[in-house]
């Protein structure tokens, strides 16, 4: 008997993947949890191990593939033998053909203006509108667009999320790739005419393409990545507010432990740790940031994950460490250092992205005075750190005001409005300033 290679749950309000890589192809021999395919989604790029040993009896989702958790992308057949043939390449589904790019027809070849588009078959739609994936669907709901409206291009008629936004902006050449020049025909006008300039390549969203303009299109993580963050702005409200705080006690502390840090546990002490155990401590004073919104519902979570940005050179994704305020200072720096490594070296597991409450981006570069970063949904809250740069300040010494330098930084926070309001925002900004101004860690 077969057996399926589904899709899995990929982190949270994750709901399809994108198949970047077969690793392998039809026919041949796998081993248990061998990665055989490579999923990208907002949050990770991931390889699905199989789940048996056995050939790979048949591939169900192309490259490029845009597919829904719980949908099979393989089949293997535990008791069958490696074809004889068997290629050591990847094994590559065709995908549905392209359109042709459309070069400038005559008059004459235009199609009818009056010609319908293709009707779905009729297996494509429900009661309750045209079949659409639950992405699709809940974007349209967003958008307040009426499915019936949108044409589907998926199987079957299946409308899509790249259907959806299509019809919410208008452009149908969203996805076409950029015309290509034609080859210069035989002039057809008398030699006295006036040379006919080369044509432009068509508008893009509303921008003509100019000589030396260079076009990226987007990675599949890119996009996601960007779908992601509109879906963000577009359900929370999110409202911002900044704090300066001064790390100078924290500065000495880290000066005085880091050497014996780095020989007891192998990774340097970075601030980041210190920050996280700040964040941990005032989200149990204000629980309101450590939420999440549903429906007509705000639910306050009893633990605490802590979802810490990373860069990639792939993009942004968000590991959570898991129960922080159970964790020592220590603890925390070994579980940042460890996600972060496993998120460059595109090892972090499904469970390593799952569960966050409450995130904190570290942009970490020269010049990054402070800046809004978006909510990782379905949390209330995220908080980016500015620059740590040493700043003239005025403190009060001795009953008088001095100018003095001091080890600074800007904190940001995001908040979703739905759920949380400014003075327990606030509150909560000036609880973690306070608890890193005061130094008092244990290491």
């Amino acid at each position: 008997m077969s057996i399926a290679v589904e899709l899995p749950s990929l982190g949270e309000s994750v709901f399809e993947g994108t198949v970047s890589r077969w690793l392998v192809g039809e026919g041949e021999w796998v081993e248990v949890d061998q990665p055989i395919v490579e999923v990208t989604t907002d949050k990770v790029d991931a390889e699905i191990p199989a789940p048996s040993a056995g050939v790979i009896e048949s591939i169900h989702a192309a490259e490029g593939d845009v597919v829904e958790v719980g949908a099979v992308l393989a089949k293997i057949d535990p008791d069958g033998k490696p074809a004889a043939n068997a290629s050591s390449e990847p094994a590559r589904v065709p995908a549905p053909p392209a359109a042709p790019v459309a070069t400038a027809p005559s008059v004459a070849a235009a199609p009818p203006v009056a010609a319908a588009p293709p009707v779905a078959p009729a297996s494509a739609h429900s009661l309750d509108g045209p079949a659409a994936t639950p992405v699709a669907r809940r974007v349209a709901e967003d958008a307040a667009i009426d499915l019936r409206q949108v044409q589907g291009t998926g199987s079957a008629g299946r409308v899509t999320k790249d259907d959806v936004l299509r019809h919410q902006t208008g452009a149908a050449e969203m996805r076409a790739p950029i015309p290509v020049q034609p080859v210069q025909a035989a002039p057809t006008a008398p030699v006295a005419a006036a040379p006919r300039k080369p044509a432009r390549p068509a508008p893009t969203f509303g921008y003509e393409l100019q000589p030396g303009d260079r076009v990226i299109p987007m990675t599949p993580m890119r996009r996601i990545i960007s779908d992601h963050m509109v879906y963000s702005k577009r359900t929370s409200p999110h409202v911002g507010t900044v704090a300066e705080v001064d790390l100078s006690r924290i500065v000495r502390l880290r000066n005085k432990h880091k050497r014996a840090f780095q020989d007891s546990y192998g990774i340097g002490l970075t601030f980041l740790p210190f920050i996280v155990h700040a964040v941990v401590r005032a989200l149990r004073e204000f629980p309101a940031l450590n939420a999440s919104v549903t429906n007509d519902a705000i639910i306050e979570k009893q633990d605490i994950h802590i979802g810490v940005a990373t860069e990639t050179e792939k993009g942004l994704v968000v590991p959570v460490v898991r129960n922080a305020d159970r964790l020592s200072l220590a603890g925390t720096a070994m579980a940042i250092d460890d996600l972060a490594t496993r998120a460059r070296t595109k090892k972090l597991s499904a469970d390593d992205l799952k569960g966050g409450t409450f995130t904190i981006s570290n942009p970490g570069r020269q010049g990054n005075l402070y800046g809004f970063a978006i909510i990782n949904q379905p949390q209330v809250g995220i908080l980016r750190m500015g620059e740590i740069a040493k700043r003239a300040v005025v403190r009060s010494l001795e009953g008088e005001d001095a100018i003095v330098i001091r080890t600074m930084m800007y904190m940001a926070l995001s908040y979703d409005h739905r759920a949380v309001d400014g003075a327990p925002a606030n509150g909560f900004l000036f609880r973690i300033r306070e608890l890193l101004e005061a130094g008092e860690f244990d290491l």
